[in-house]
């Protein structure tokens, strides 16, 4: 790793062991072996199990990547995986964890890793799509080297937020802003999807480094497989439990100061781009930004 990386990662280190006594955090994922609550979708002999089932790995090759999704559809709740990413020279591949309604006008809430040349940091990219609309691109770099060991990353979402996680960190808020006229994700269930595949027309400095296959196969390792969420058939426009679960009660309903600061570091420290701030593209700042505390 650079000196860059390694400064990154003594940064994060050094503000995470002040910091992490201080910070309330959502309840503690309940690791779940794999077919418990996941079932491949494609390419189903390059997804590799060991550990009883409780843990995967996902193969990318020059023919094929691999991915799987949840058996359920959920209408809010807390998803949590615990992810080793590709390790090495990974230029051109995205391994990406999702939650995904199954539509036309459909909402996403997305993580996707993007692969590096050896010795450059990894990018993670968050999105949501509302409606059939995306275009909320935030990335940063993480404060640690994803391939060296599992971390977790996490998304809670209910009826005021969706707040996307990384070992705790709240890295992300998206609120519910449909006072501003911004559509919110509340009634179409989703479906949570992972894939490891090949991306290089875009993955890498857009699309400037390619896979380099003499590496292949890439692996992904998972573990955890944590669902806690509301489980509804596709047609479902609430959820049951609406109220009932702890995600779901009022300590959830924003990040306290403590999270803020959290995310205000992030921000400040590993964010490389946000759509809040992207003049060219937006003139005007999108209206939620100001409401998610993002800028």
């Amino acid at each position: 790793m650079g000196s860059h990386g390694w400064a990154l990662l003594l940064a994060g280190a050094m503000f995470l062991m002040a910091y992490q006594a201080m910070a309330a955090a959502p309840r503690r994922p309940v690791a779940m072996p794999f077919g418990r609550n996941y079932v491949p979708t494609w390419a189903f002999d390059h997804i590799k199990y060991s550990n009883g089932g409780s843990q995967i790995e996902l193969h990318l090759d020059k023919y094929t990547g691999t991915g799987f999704q949840s058996k359920g559809n959920y209408l809010f709740g807390h998803f949590s995986m615990d992810i080793k990413l590709v390790p090495g020279d990974s230029a051109g591949t995205v391994t990406a964890f999702y939650l995904s309604s199954q539509n036309s006008e459909h909402d996403e809430i997305d993580f996707e890793f993007l692969g590096n040349r050896s010795g450059q940091p990894y990018i993670l990219q968050t999105n949501v799509f509302t409606g059939g609309k995306g275009n909320r691109e935030q990335r940063i770099y993480l404060w640690f080297d994803p391939t060296r060991d599992f971390h977790s990353y996490s998304v809670m979402w209910n009826m005021y937020q969706i707040v996307f996680y990384v070992d705790d960190v709240p890295i992300r808020v998206f609120k519910n802003c449909k006072d501003l006229g911004v559509r919110f994700p509340f009634n179409q269930p989703m479906k949570i999807y992972s894939s490891l595949w090949n991306a290089d027309d875009w993955a890498t400095r857009g699309g400037l480094e390619k896979t380099d296959w003499s590496k292949a196969p890439f692996v992904a390792e998972y573990k955890g497989f944590h669902i806690d969420g509301c489980e509804a058939s596709v047609e479902a426009k609430f959820c049951a439990t609406q109220g009932k679960r702890w995600w779901d009660q009022r300590e959830f309903q924003d990040l306290d100061s403590l999270q803020y600061r959290r995310l205000g570091w992030v921000r400040q420290k590993y964010t490389i781009y946000n759509y809040c701030t992207d003049r060219s593209r937006y003139p005007a700042m999108p209206p939620e930004c100001r409401r998610d505390r993002d800028v």
